[in-house]
């Protein structure tokens, strides 16, 4: 009688030995690579984060909470609001500039999504090539596009927006249209990617049943559309979020956000416990707010961005190639009803 428990024969075992052989060759150089670049330094901050800083900016023992109290708010002279304002200053400014994306960019996604497929490439690099230059560079162009002497700020003070002598830079607008500018094709690409799929003859049935044309978009291109959307505001608000370049630049340094405070207390402050426990904080929001996510989508059944998981991966000359690839694919013909 043959022992059901009885180990595999050595023969057997040899193919599966090669498949770890295998996959720790193709995998390991990769692996080694996050472990050594992302995970160590990760881990790093956080046991930084719990120590203290000396006189001259040294990092010193014992452990303690206490980086976590002052950025709570919680000092030596009582409760401050001042590192909670920062953190309120930053989500309002990475939410503003999501929504600003999201007005912007759905109807531009809607224009790509229905001209030729030759007017389509063309529109995509459009999109596309602003990301070709450096973040500074389109920055300090902004500066240019934004002084007193400009056409647009000329523009503004003729229209009564601006009082004459005085410049959008630096100030909010700046900040505003430079952020909006540098994340907008973030919003655009994944967007598009639903928008030119979207099926038109649920639409027609919506209006055949008597809706109109704002029922339709929320009950028929809406819950089509919102993978790519979904998407596109992960990938604009998180970096929105801790952006702090465009702020410092457009803004003239006069206000502070996450980003801007890291720089200075691993910089200037050389206050490299403090700056740990921020950014460790920051990162458990990030977290938190993907996990709301993931189990919002999981309760509804709809991994919206399981659809990009292969896209999304890649860097974004890989996507902007993948979506000029599905322009050749055939499209079923639709029509506009919006």
């Amino acid at each position: 009688m043959i022992d059901s428990h009885q180990s595999a024969a050595p023969g057997d075992l040899q193919p599966q030995r090669s498949t770890y052989a295998r996959f720790a060759g193709l995998s390991g150089p990769g692996l080694a690579w996050i472990s050594f670049f992302l995970l160590v330094p990760l881990l790093s901050i956080l046991v930084i984060s719990f120590l203290s800083r000396g006189e001259n900016g040294e990092i010193l023992r014992p452990f303690t909470f206490e980086n976590y109290r002052r950025f709570a708010g919680y000092g030596l002279l009582g409760y401050d609001p001042l590192y909670p304002l920062i953190i309120a200053r930053s989500l309002v400014l990475a939410l503003a500039t999501t929504l600003v994306c999201i007005a912007t960019g759905l109807p531009l996604a809607f224009f790509i999504a229905h001209l030729s497929p030759q007017g389509r490439t063309l529109a995509l690099t459009m999109v596309v090539i602003p990301l070709w230059t450096n973040l500074l560079i389109r920055t300090y162009a902004w500066q240019i596009l934004l002084a007193p002497d400009s056409f647009i700020s000329r523009l503004a003070s003729g229209t009564g927006w601006l009082q004459p002598g005085q410049s959008l830079y630096p100030g909010t607008w700046a900040v505003y249209v430079g952020m909006v500018c540098d994340f907008l094709p973030f919003l655009v690409l994944p967007l598009y990617t639903s928008v030119e799929k979207i099926d038109w003859s649920q639409v027609e049935a919506a209006m055949d049943l008597g809706a109109n044309r704002l029922k339709a978009f929320r009950h028929a291109i809406l819950p089509q559309i919102m993978p790519g959307l979904v998407a596109g505001v992960i990938l604009v608000f998180i970096p929105a979020a801790g952006q702090f370049v465009i702020p410092d630049l457009l803004g003239g340094a006069k206000t502070i956000l996450l980003g801007n405070l890291i720089q200075q207390e691993f910089g200037p402050s050389r206050d490299w416990p403090f700056g740990s426990a921020i950014t460790v904080l920051v990162m458990i929001l990030v977290l938190a707010a993907l996990l709301l996510y993931s189990r919002y989508t999981n309760k509804r059944g709809e991994p919206y961005l399981m659809l990009y998981e292969e896209n999304l991966s890649l860097p974004l000359a890989g996507q902007f190639h993948a979506l000029l690839v599905s322009l050749r694919a055939p499209r079923r013909g639709h029509r506009v009803l919006l």
